[in-house]
């Protein structure tokens, strides 16, 4: 599939969700792409994305308003709220805003919610590339349990794939790069919706412009991985992702079942990085206005977690507000580059609070990330050839610190909730 190639390696960016909920408007997503594009492009990040309601002019935090009039062209398509973004005037749409993005050498996302909003099915409005009208493609048993924006779309039905196409077509015009697509990879509520993946998988196709394929929320079922792999980009593994450690330990099971699938287009995604600044207009996750509750620890294990399991890396925090740690957290070479190039990555040992992953690169560096998820420090000695490894010499990633290694057996205390990130020439 030609949309396979638009994430040959594991995406980095940055999503409004996490600090703005659905309220986010177009100066704080150029201010971020700004900052973006100062602070982080050099370092491989490139995605600015907008996620949810931003079609809805009066949206103000993370809950959502419901049954609320919606902004709409005469095809049943979602279009930006002039208010929040003026720069989608005369019906600009987000091109303005893509154009400026693009400007600055970074790629545009936005967020949508699978189906058809409901206002359109009630009035009956039209399709695009078709005679059928939204009334007759809507699946109105089919709604979301958390929002009430749309009605799925029933994948049966003569006009699905031409309004999928259209809004598409439209994204295309747009300039959009990255599509993340809600309500959709599965949740603890309701399975894969599957004819609708495949009718956007098609759609991004057709409109001859690369796009990234984000599927949310979670947990994706990992007996669907084959079906995840020939349909998108990006799905999530887990339900909303927030700064609590019982969330966090609870990720190593989940990437324990999903090791091996990551590769070239495809990657399990553990969720946005809730670090920095946060819900400054948003509720979700226990918390409101805050810098994320994660200890520097929890930071250094996340970062370590997700990369090497190679999930993409979204910043979820507001990027002008960083402190030099979490700037550090984002452009540290050697961590990325093990997100960016590695293979091979599994969990090679898994011993009460001790959990080792292990994996590889082409030019011969083995990587090994020692995570205590206990409550107190953890005194480490590690035979290398229990992990299946080998090295004379070998360097801590976040330190920068030689790492301590005796007759093939690594020494390290490893704080509680913390990890220690090698590689090994």
């Amino acid at each position: 599939m030609t949309h396979k190639l638009a994430a040959p390696t594991p995406p980095l960016g940055w999503n409004s969700w996490d600090c703005y909920g659905a309220a986010v408007t177009e100066a704080e997503i150029r201010g971020n792409a700004e900052y973006m594009a100062e602070h982080l492009k050099d370092y491989g990040w490139n995605y600015i994305t907008v996620d949810i309601q931003w079609y809805e002019p009066y949206a103000n935090s993370s809950q959502y308003r419901p049954f609320v009039p919606l902004v709409m062209d005469e095809y049943s398509r979602l279009m930006p709220a002039e208010n929040r973004f003026p720069s989608a005037a005369d019906g600009r749409g987000f091109k303005p805003l893509a154009d400026y993005v693009h400007s600055l050498g970074l790629k545009f996302g936005i967020h949508i919610m699978r189906g058809i909003p409901r206002q359109a099915a009630h009035a009956g409005t039209a399709l695009l590339g078709t005679t059928a009208t939204a009334r007759d493609i809507a699946h109105t048993n089919s709604i979301c349990p958390w929002n009430t924006d749309m009605y799925g779309v029933d994948a049966s039905k003569e006009g699905a794939q031409e309004y999928y196409d259209s809004l598409f077509e439209l994204y295309a015009q747009w300039g959009v790069d990255l599509v993340k697509v809600d309500d959709i990879a599965a949740s603890r509520l309701y399975d894969t919706h599957q004819p609708e993946i495949a009718l956007i998988s098609k759609a991004i196709e057709r409109s001859g412009r690369p796009m990234v394929l984000s599927l949310s929320p979670g947990p994706a079922p990992v007996e669907y991985a084959d079906f995840f792999v020939d349909h998108a980009n990006m799905w999530r593994i887990t339900d909303d992702f927030w700064d609590l450690w019982p969330l966090l330990l609870d990720m190593f099971d989940r990437c324990r079942k999903w090791q091996g699938v990551p590769g070239a287009g495809s990657w399990p995604d553990c969720d946005m990085l809730p670090l920095g600044h946060i819900g400054i207009r948003s509720v979700d996750g226990g918390g409101a206005d805050r810098w994320t509750r994660f200890t520097r620890d929890e930071q250094l294990t996340m970062m370590s977690l997700w990369s090497i399991f190679r999930s993409p890396l979204i910043f979820g925090g507001e990027l002008r507000d960083n402190d030099e740690w979490t700037l550090s957290l984002l452009t540290n070479r050697e961590v990325l580059r093990i997100q960016q190039e590695s293979h091979g990555a599994r969990e090679a040992l898994c011993k009460g609070e001790l959990i080792v992953w292990t994996a590889g690169h082409n030019d011969g560096t083995r990587y090994a990330a020692v995570f205590n998820t206990g409550e107190s420090p953890l005194q480490v000695e590690l035979a290398l050839a229990e992990i299946g490894l080998s090295a004379a010499a070998g360097t801590e990633l976040w330190s920068g610190e030689a790492a301590e290694l005796a007759a093939g057996t690594l020494q390290t205390t490893v704080p509680p909730h913390g990890v220690r990130l090698y590689s090994f020439a």
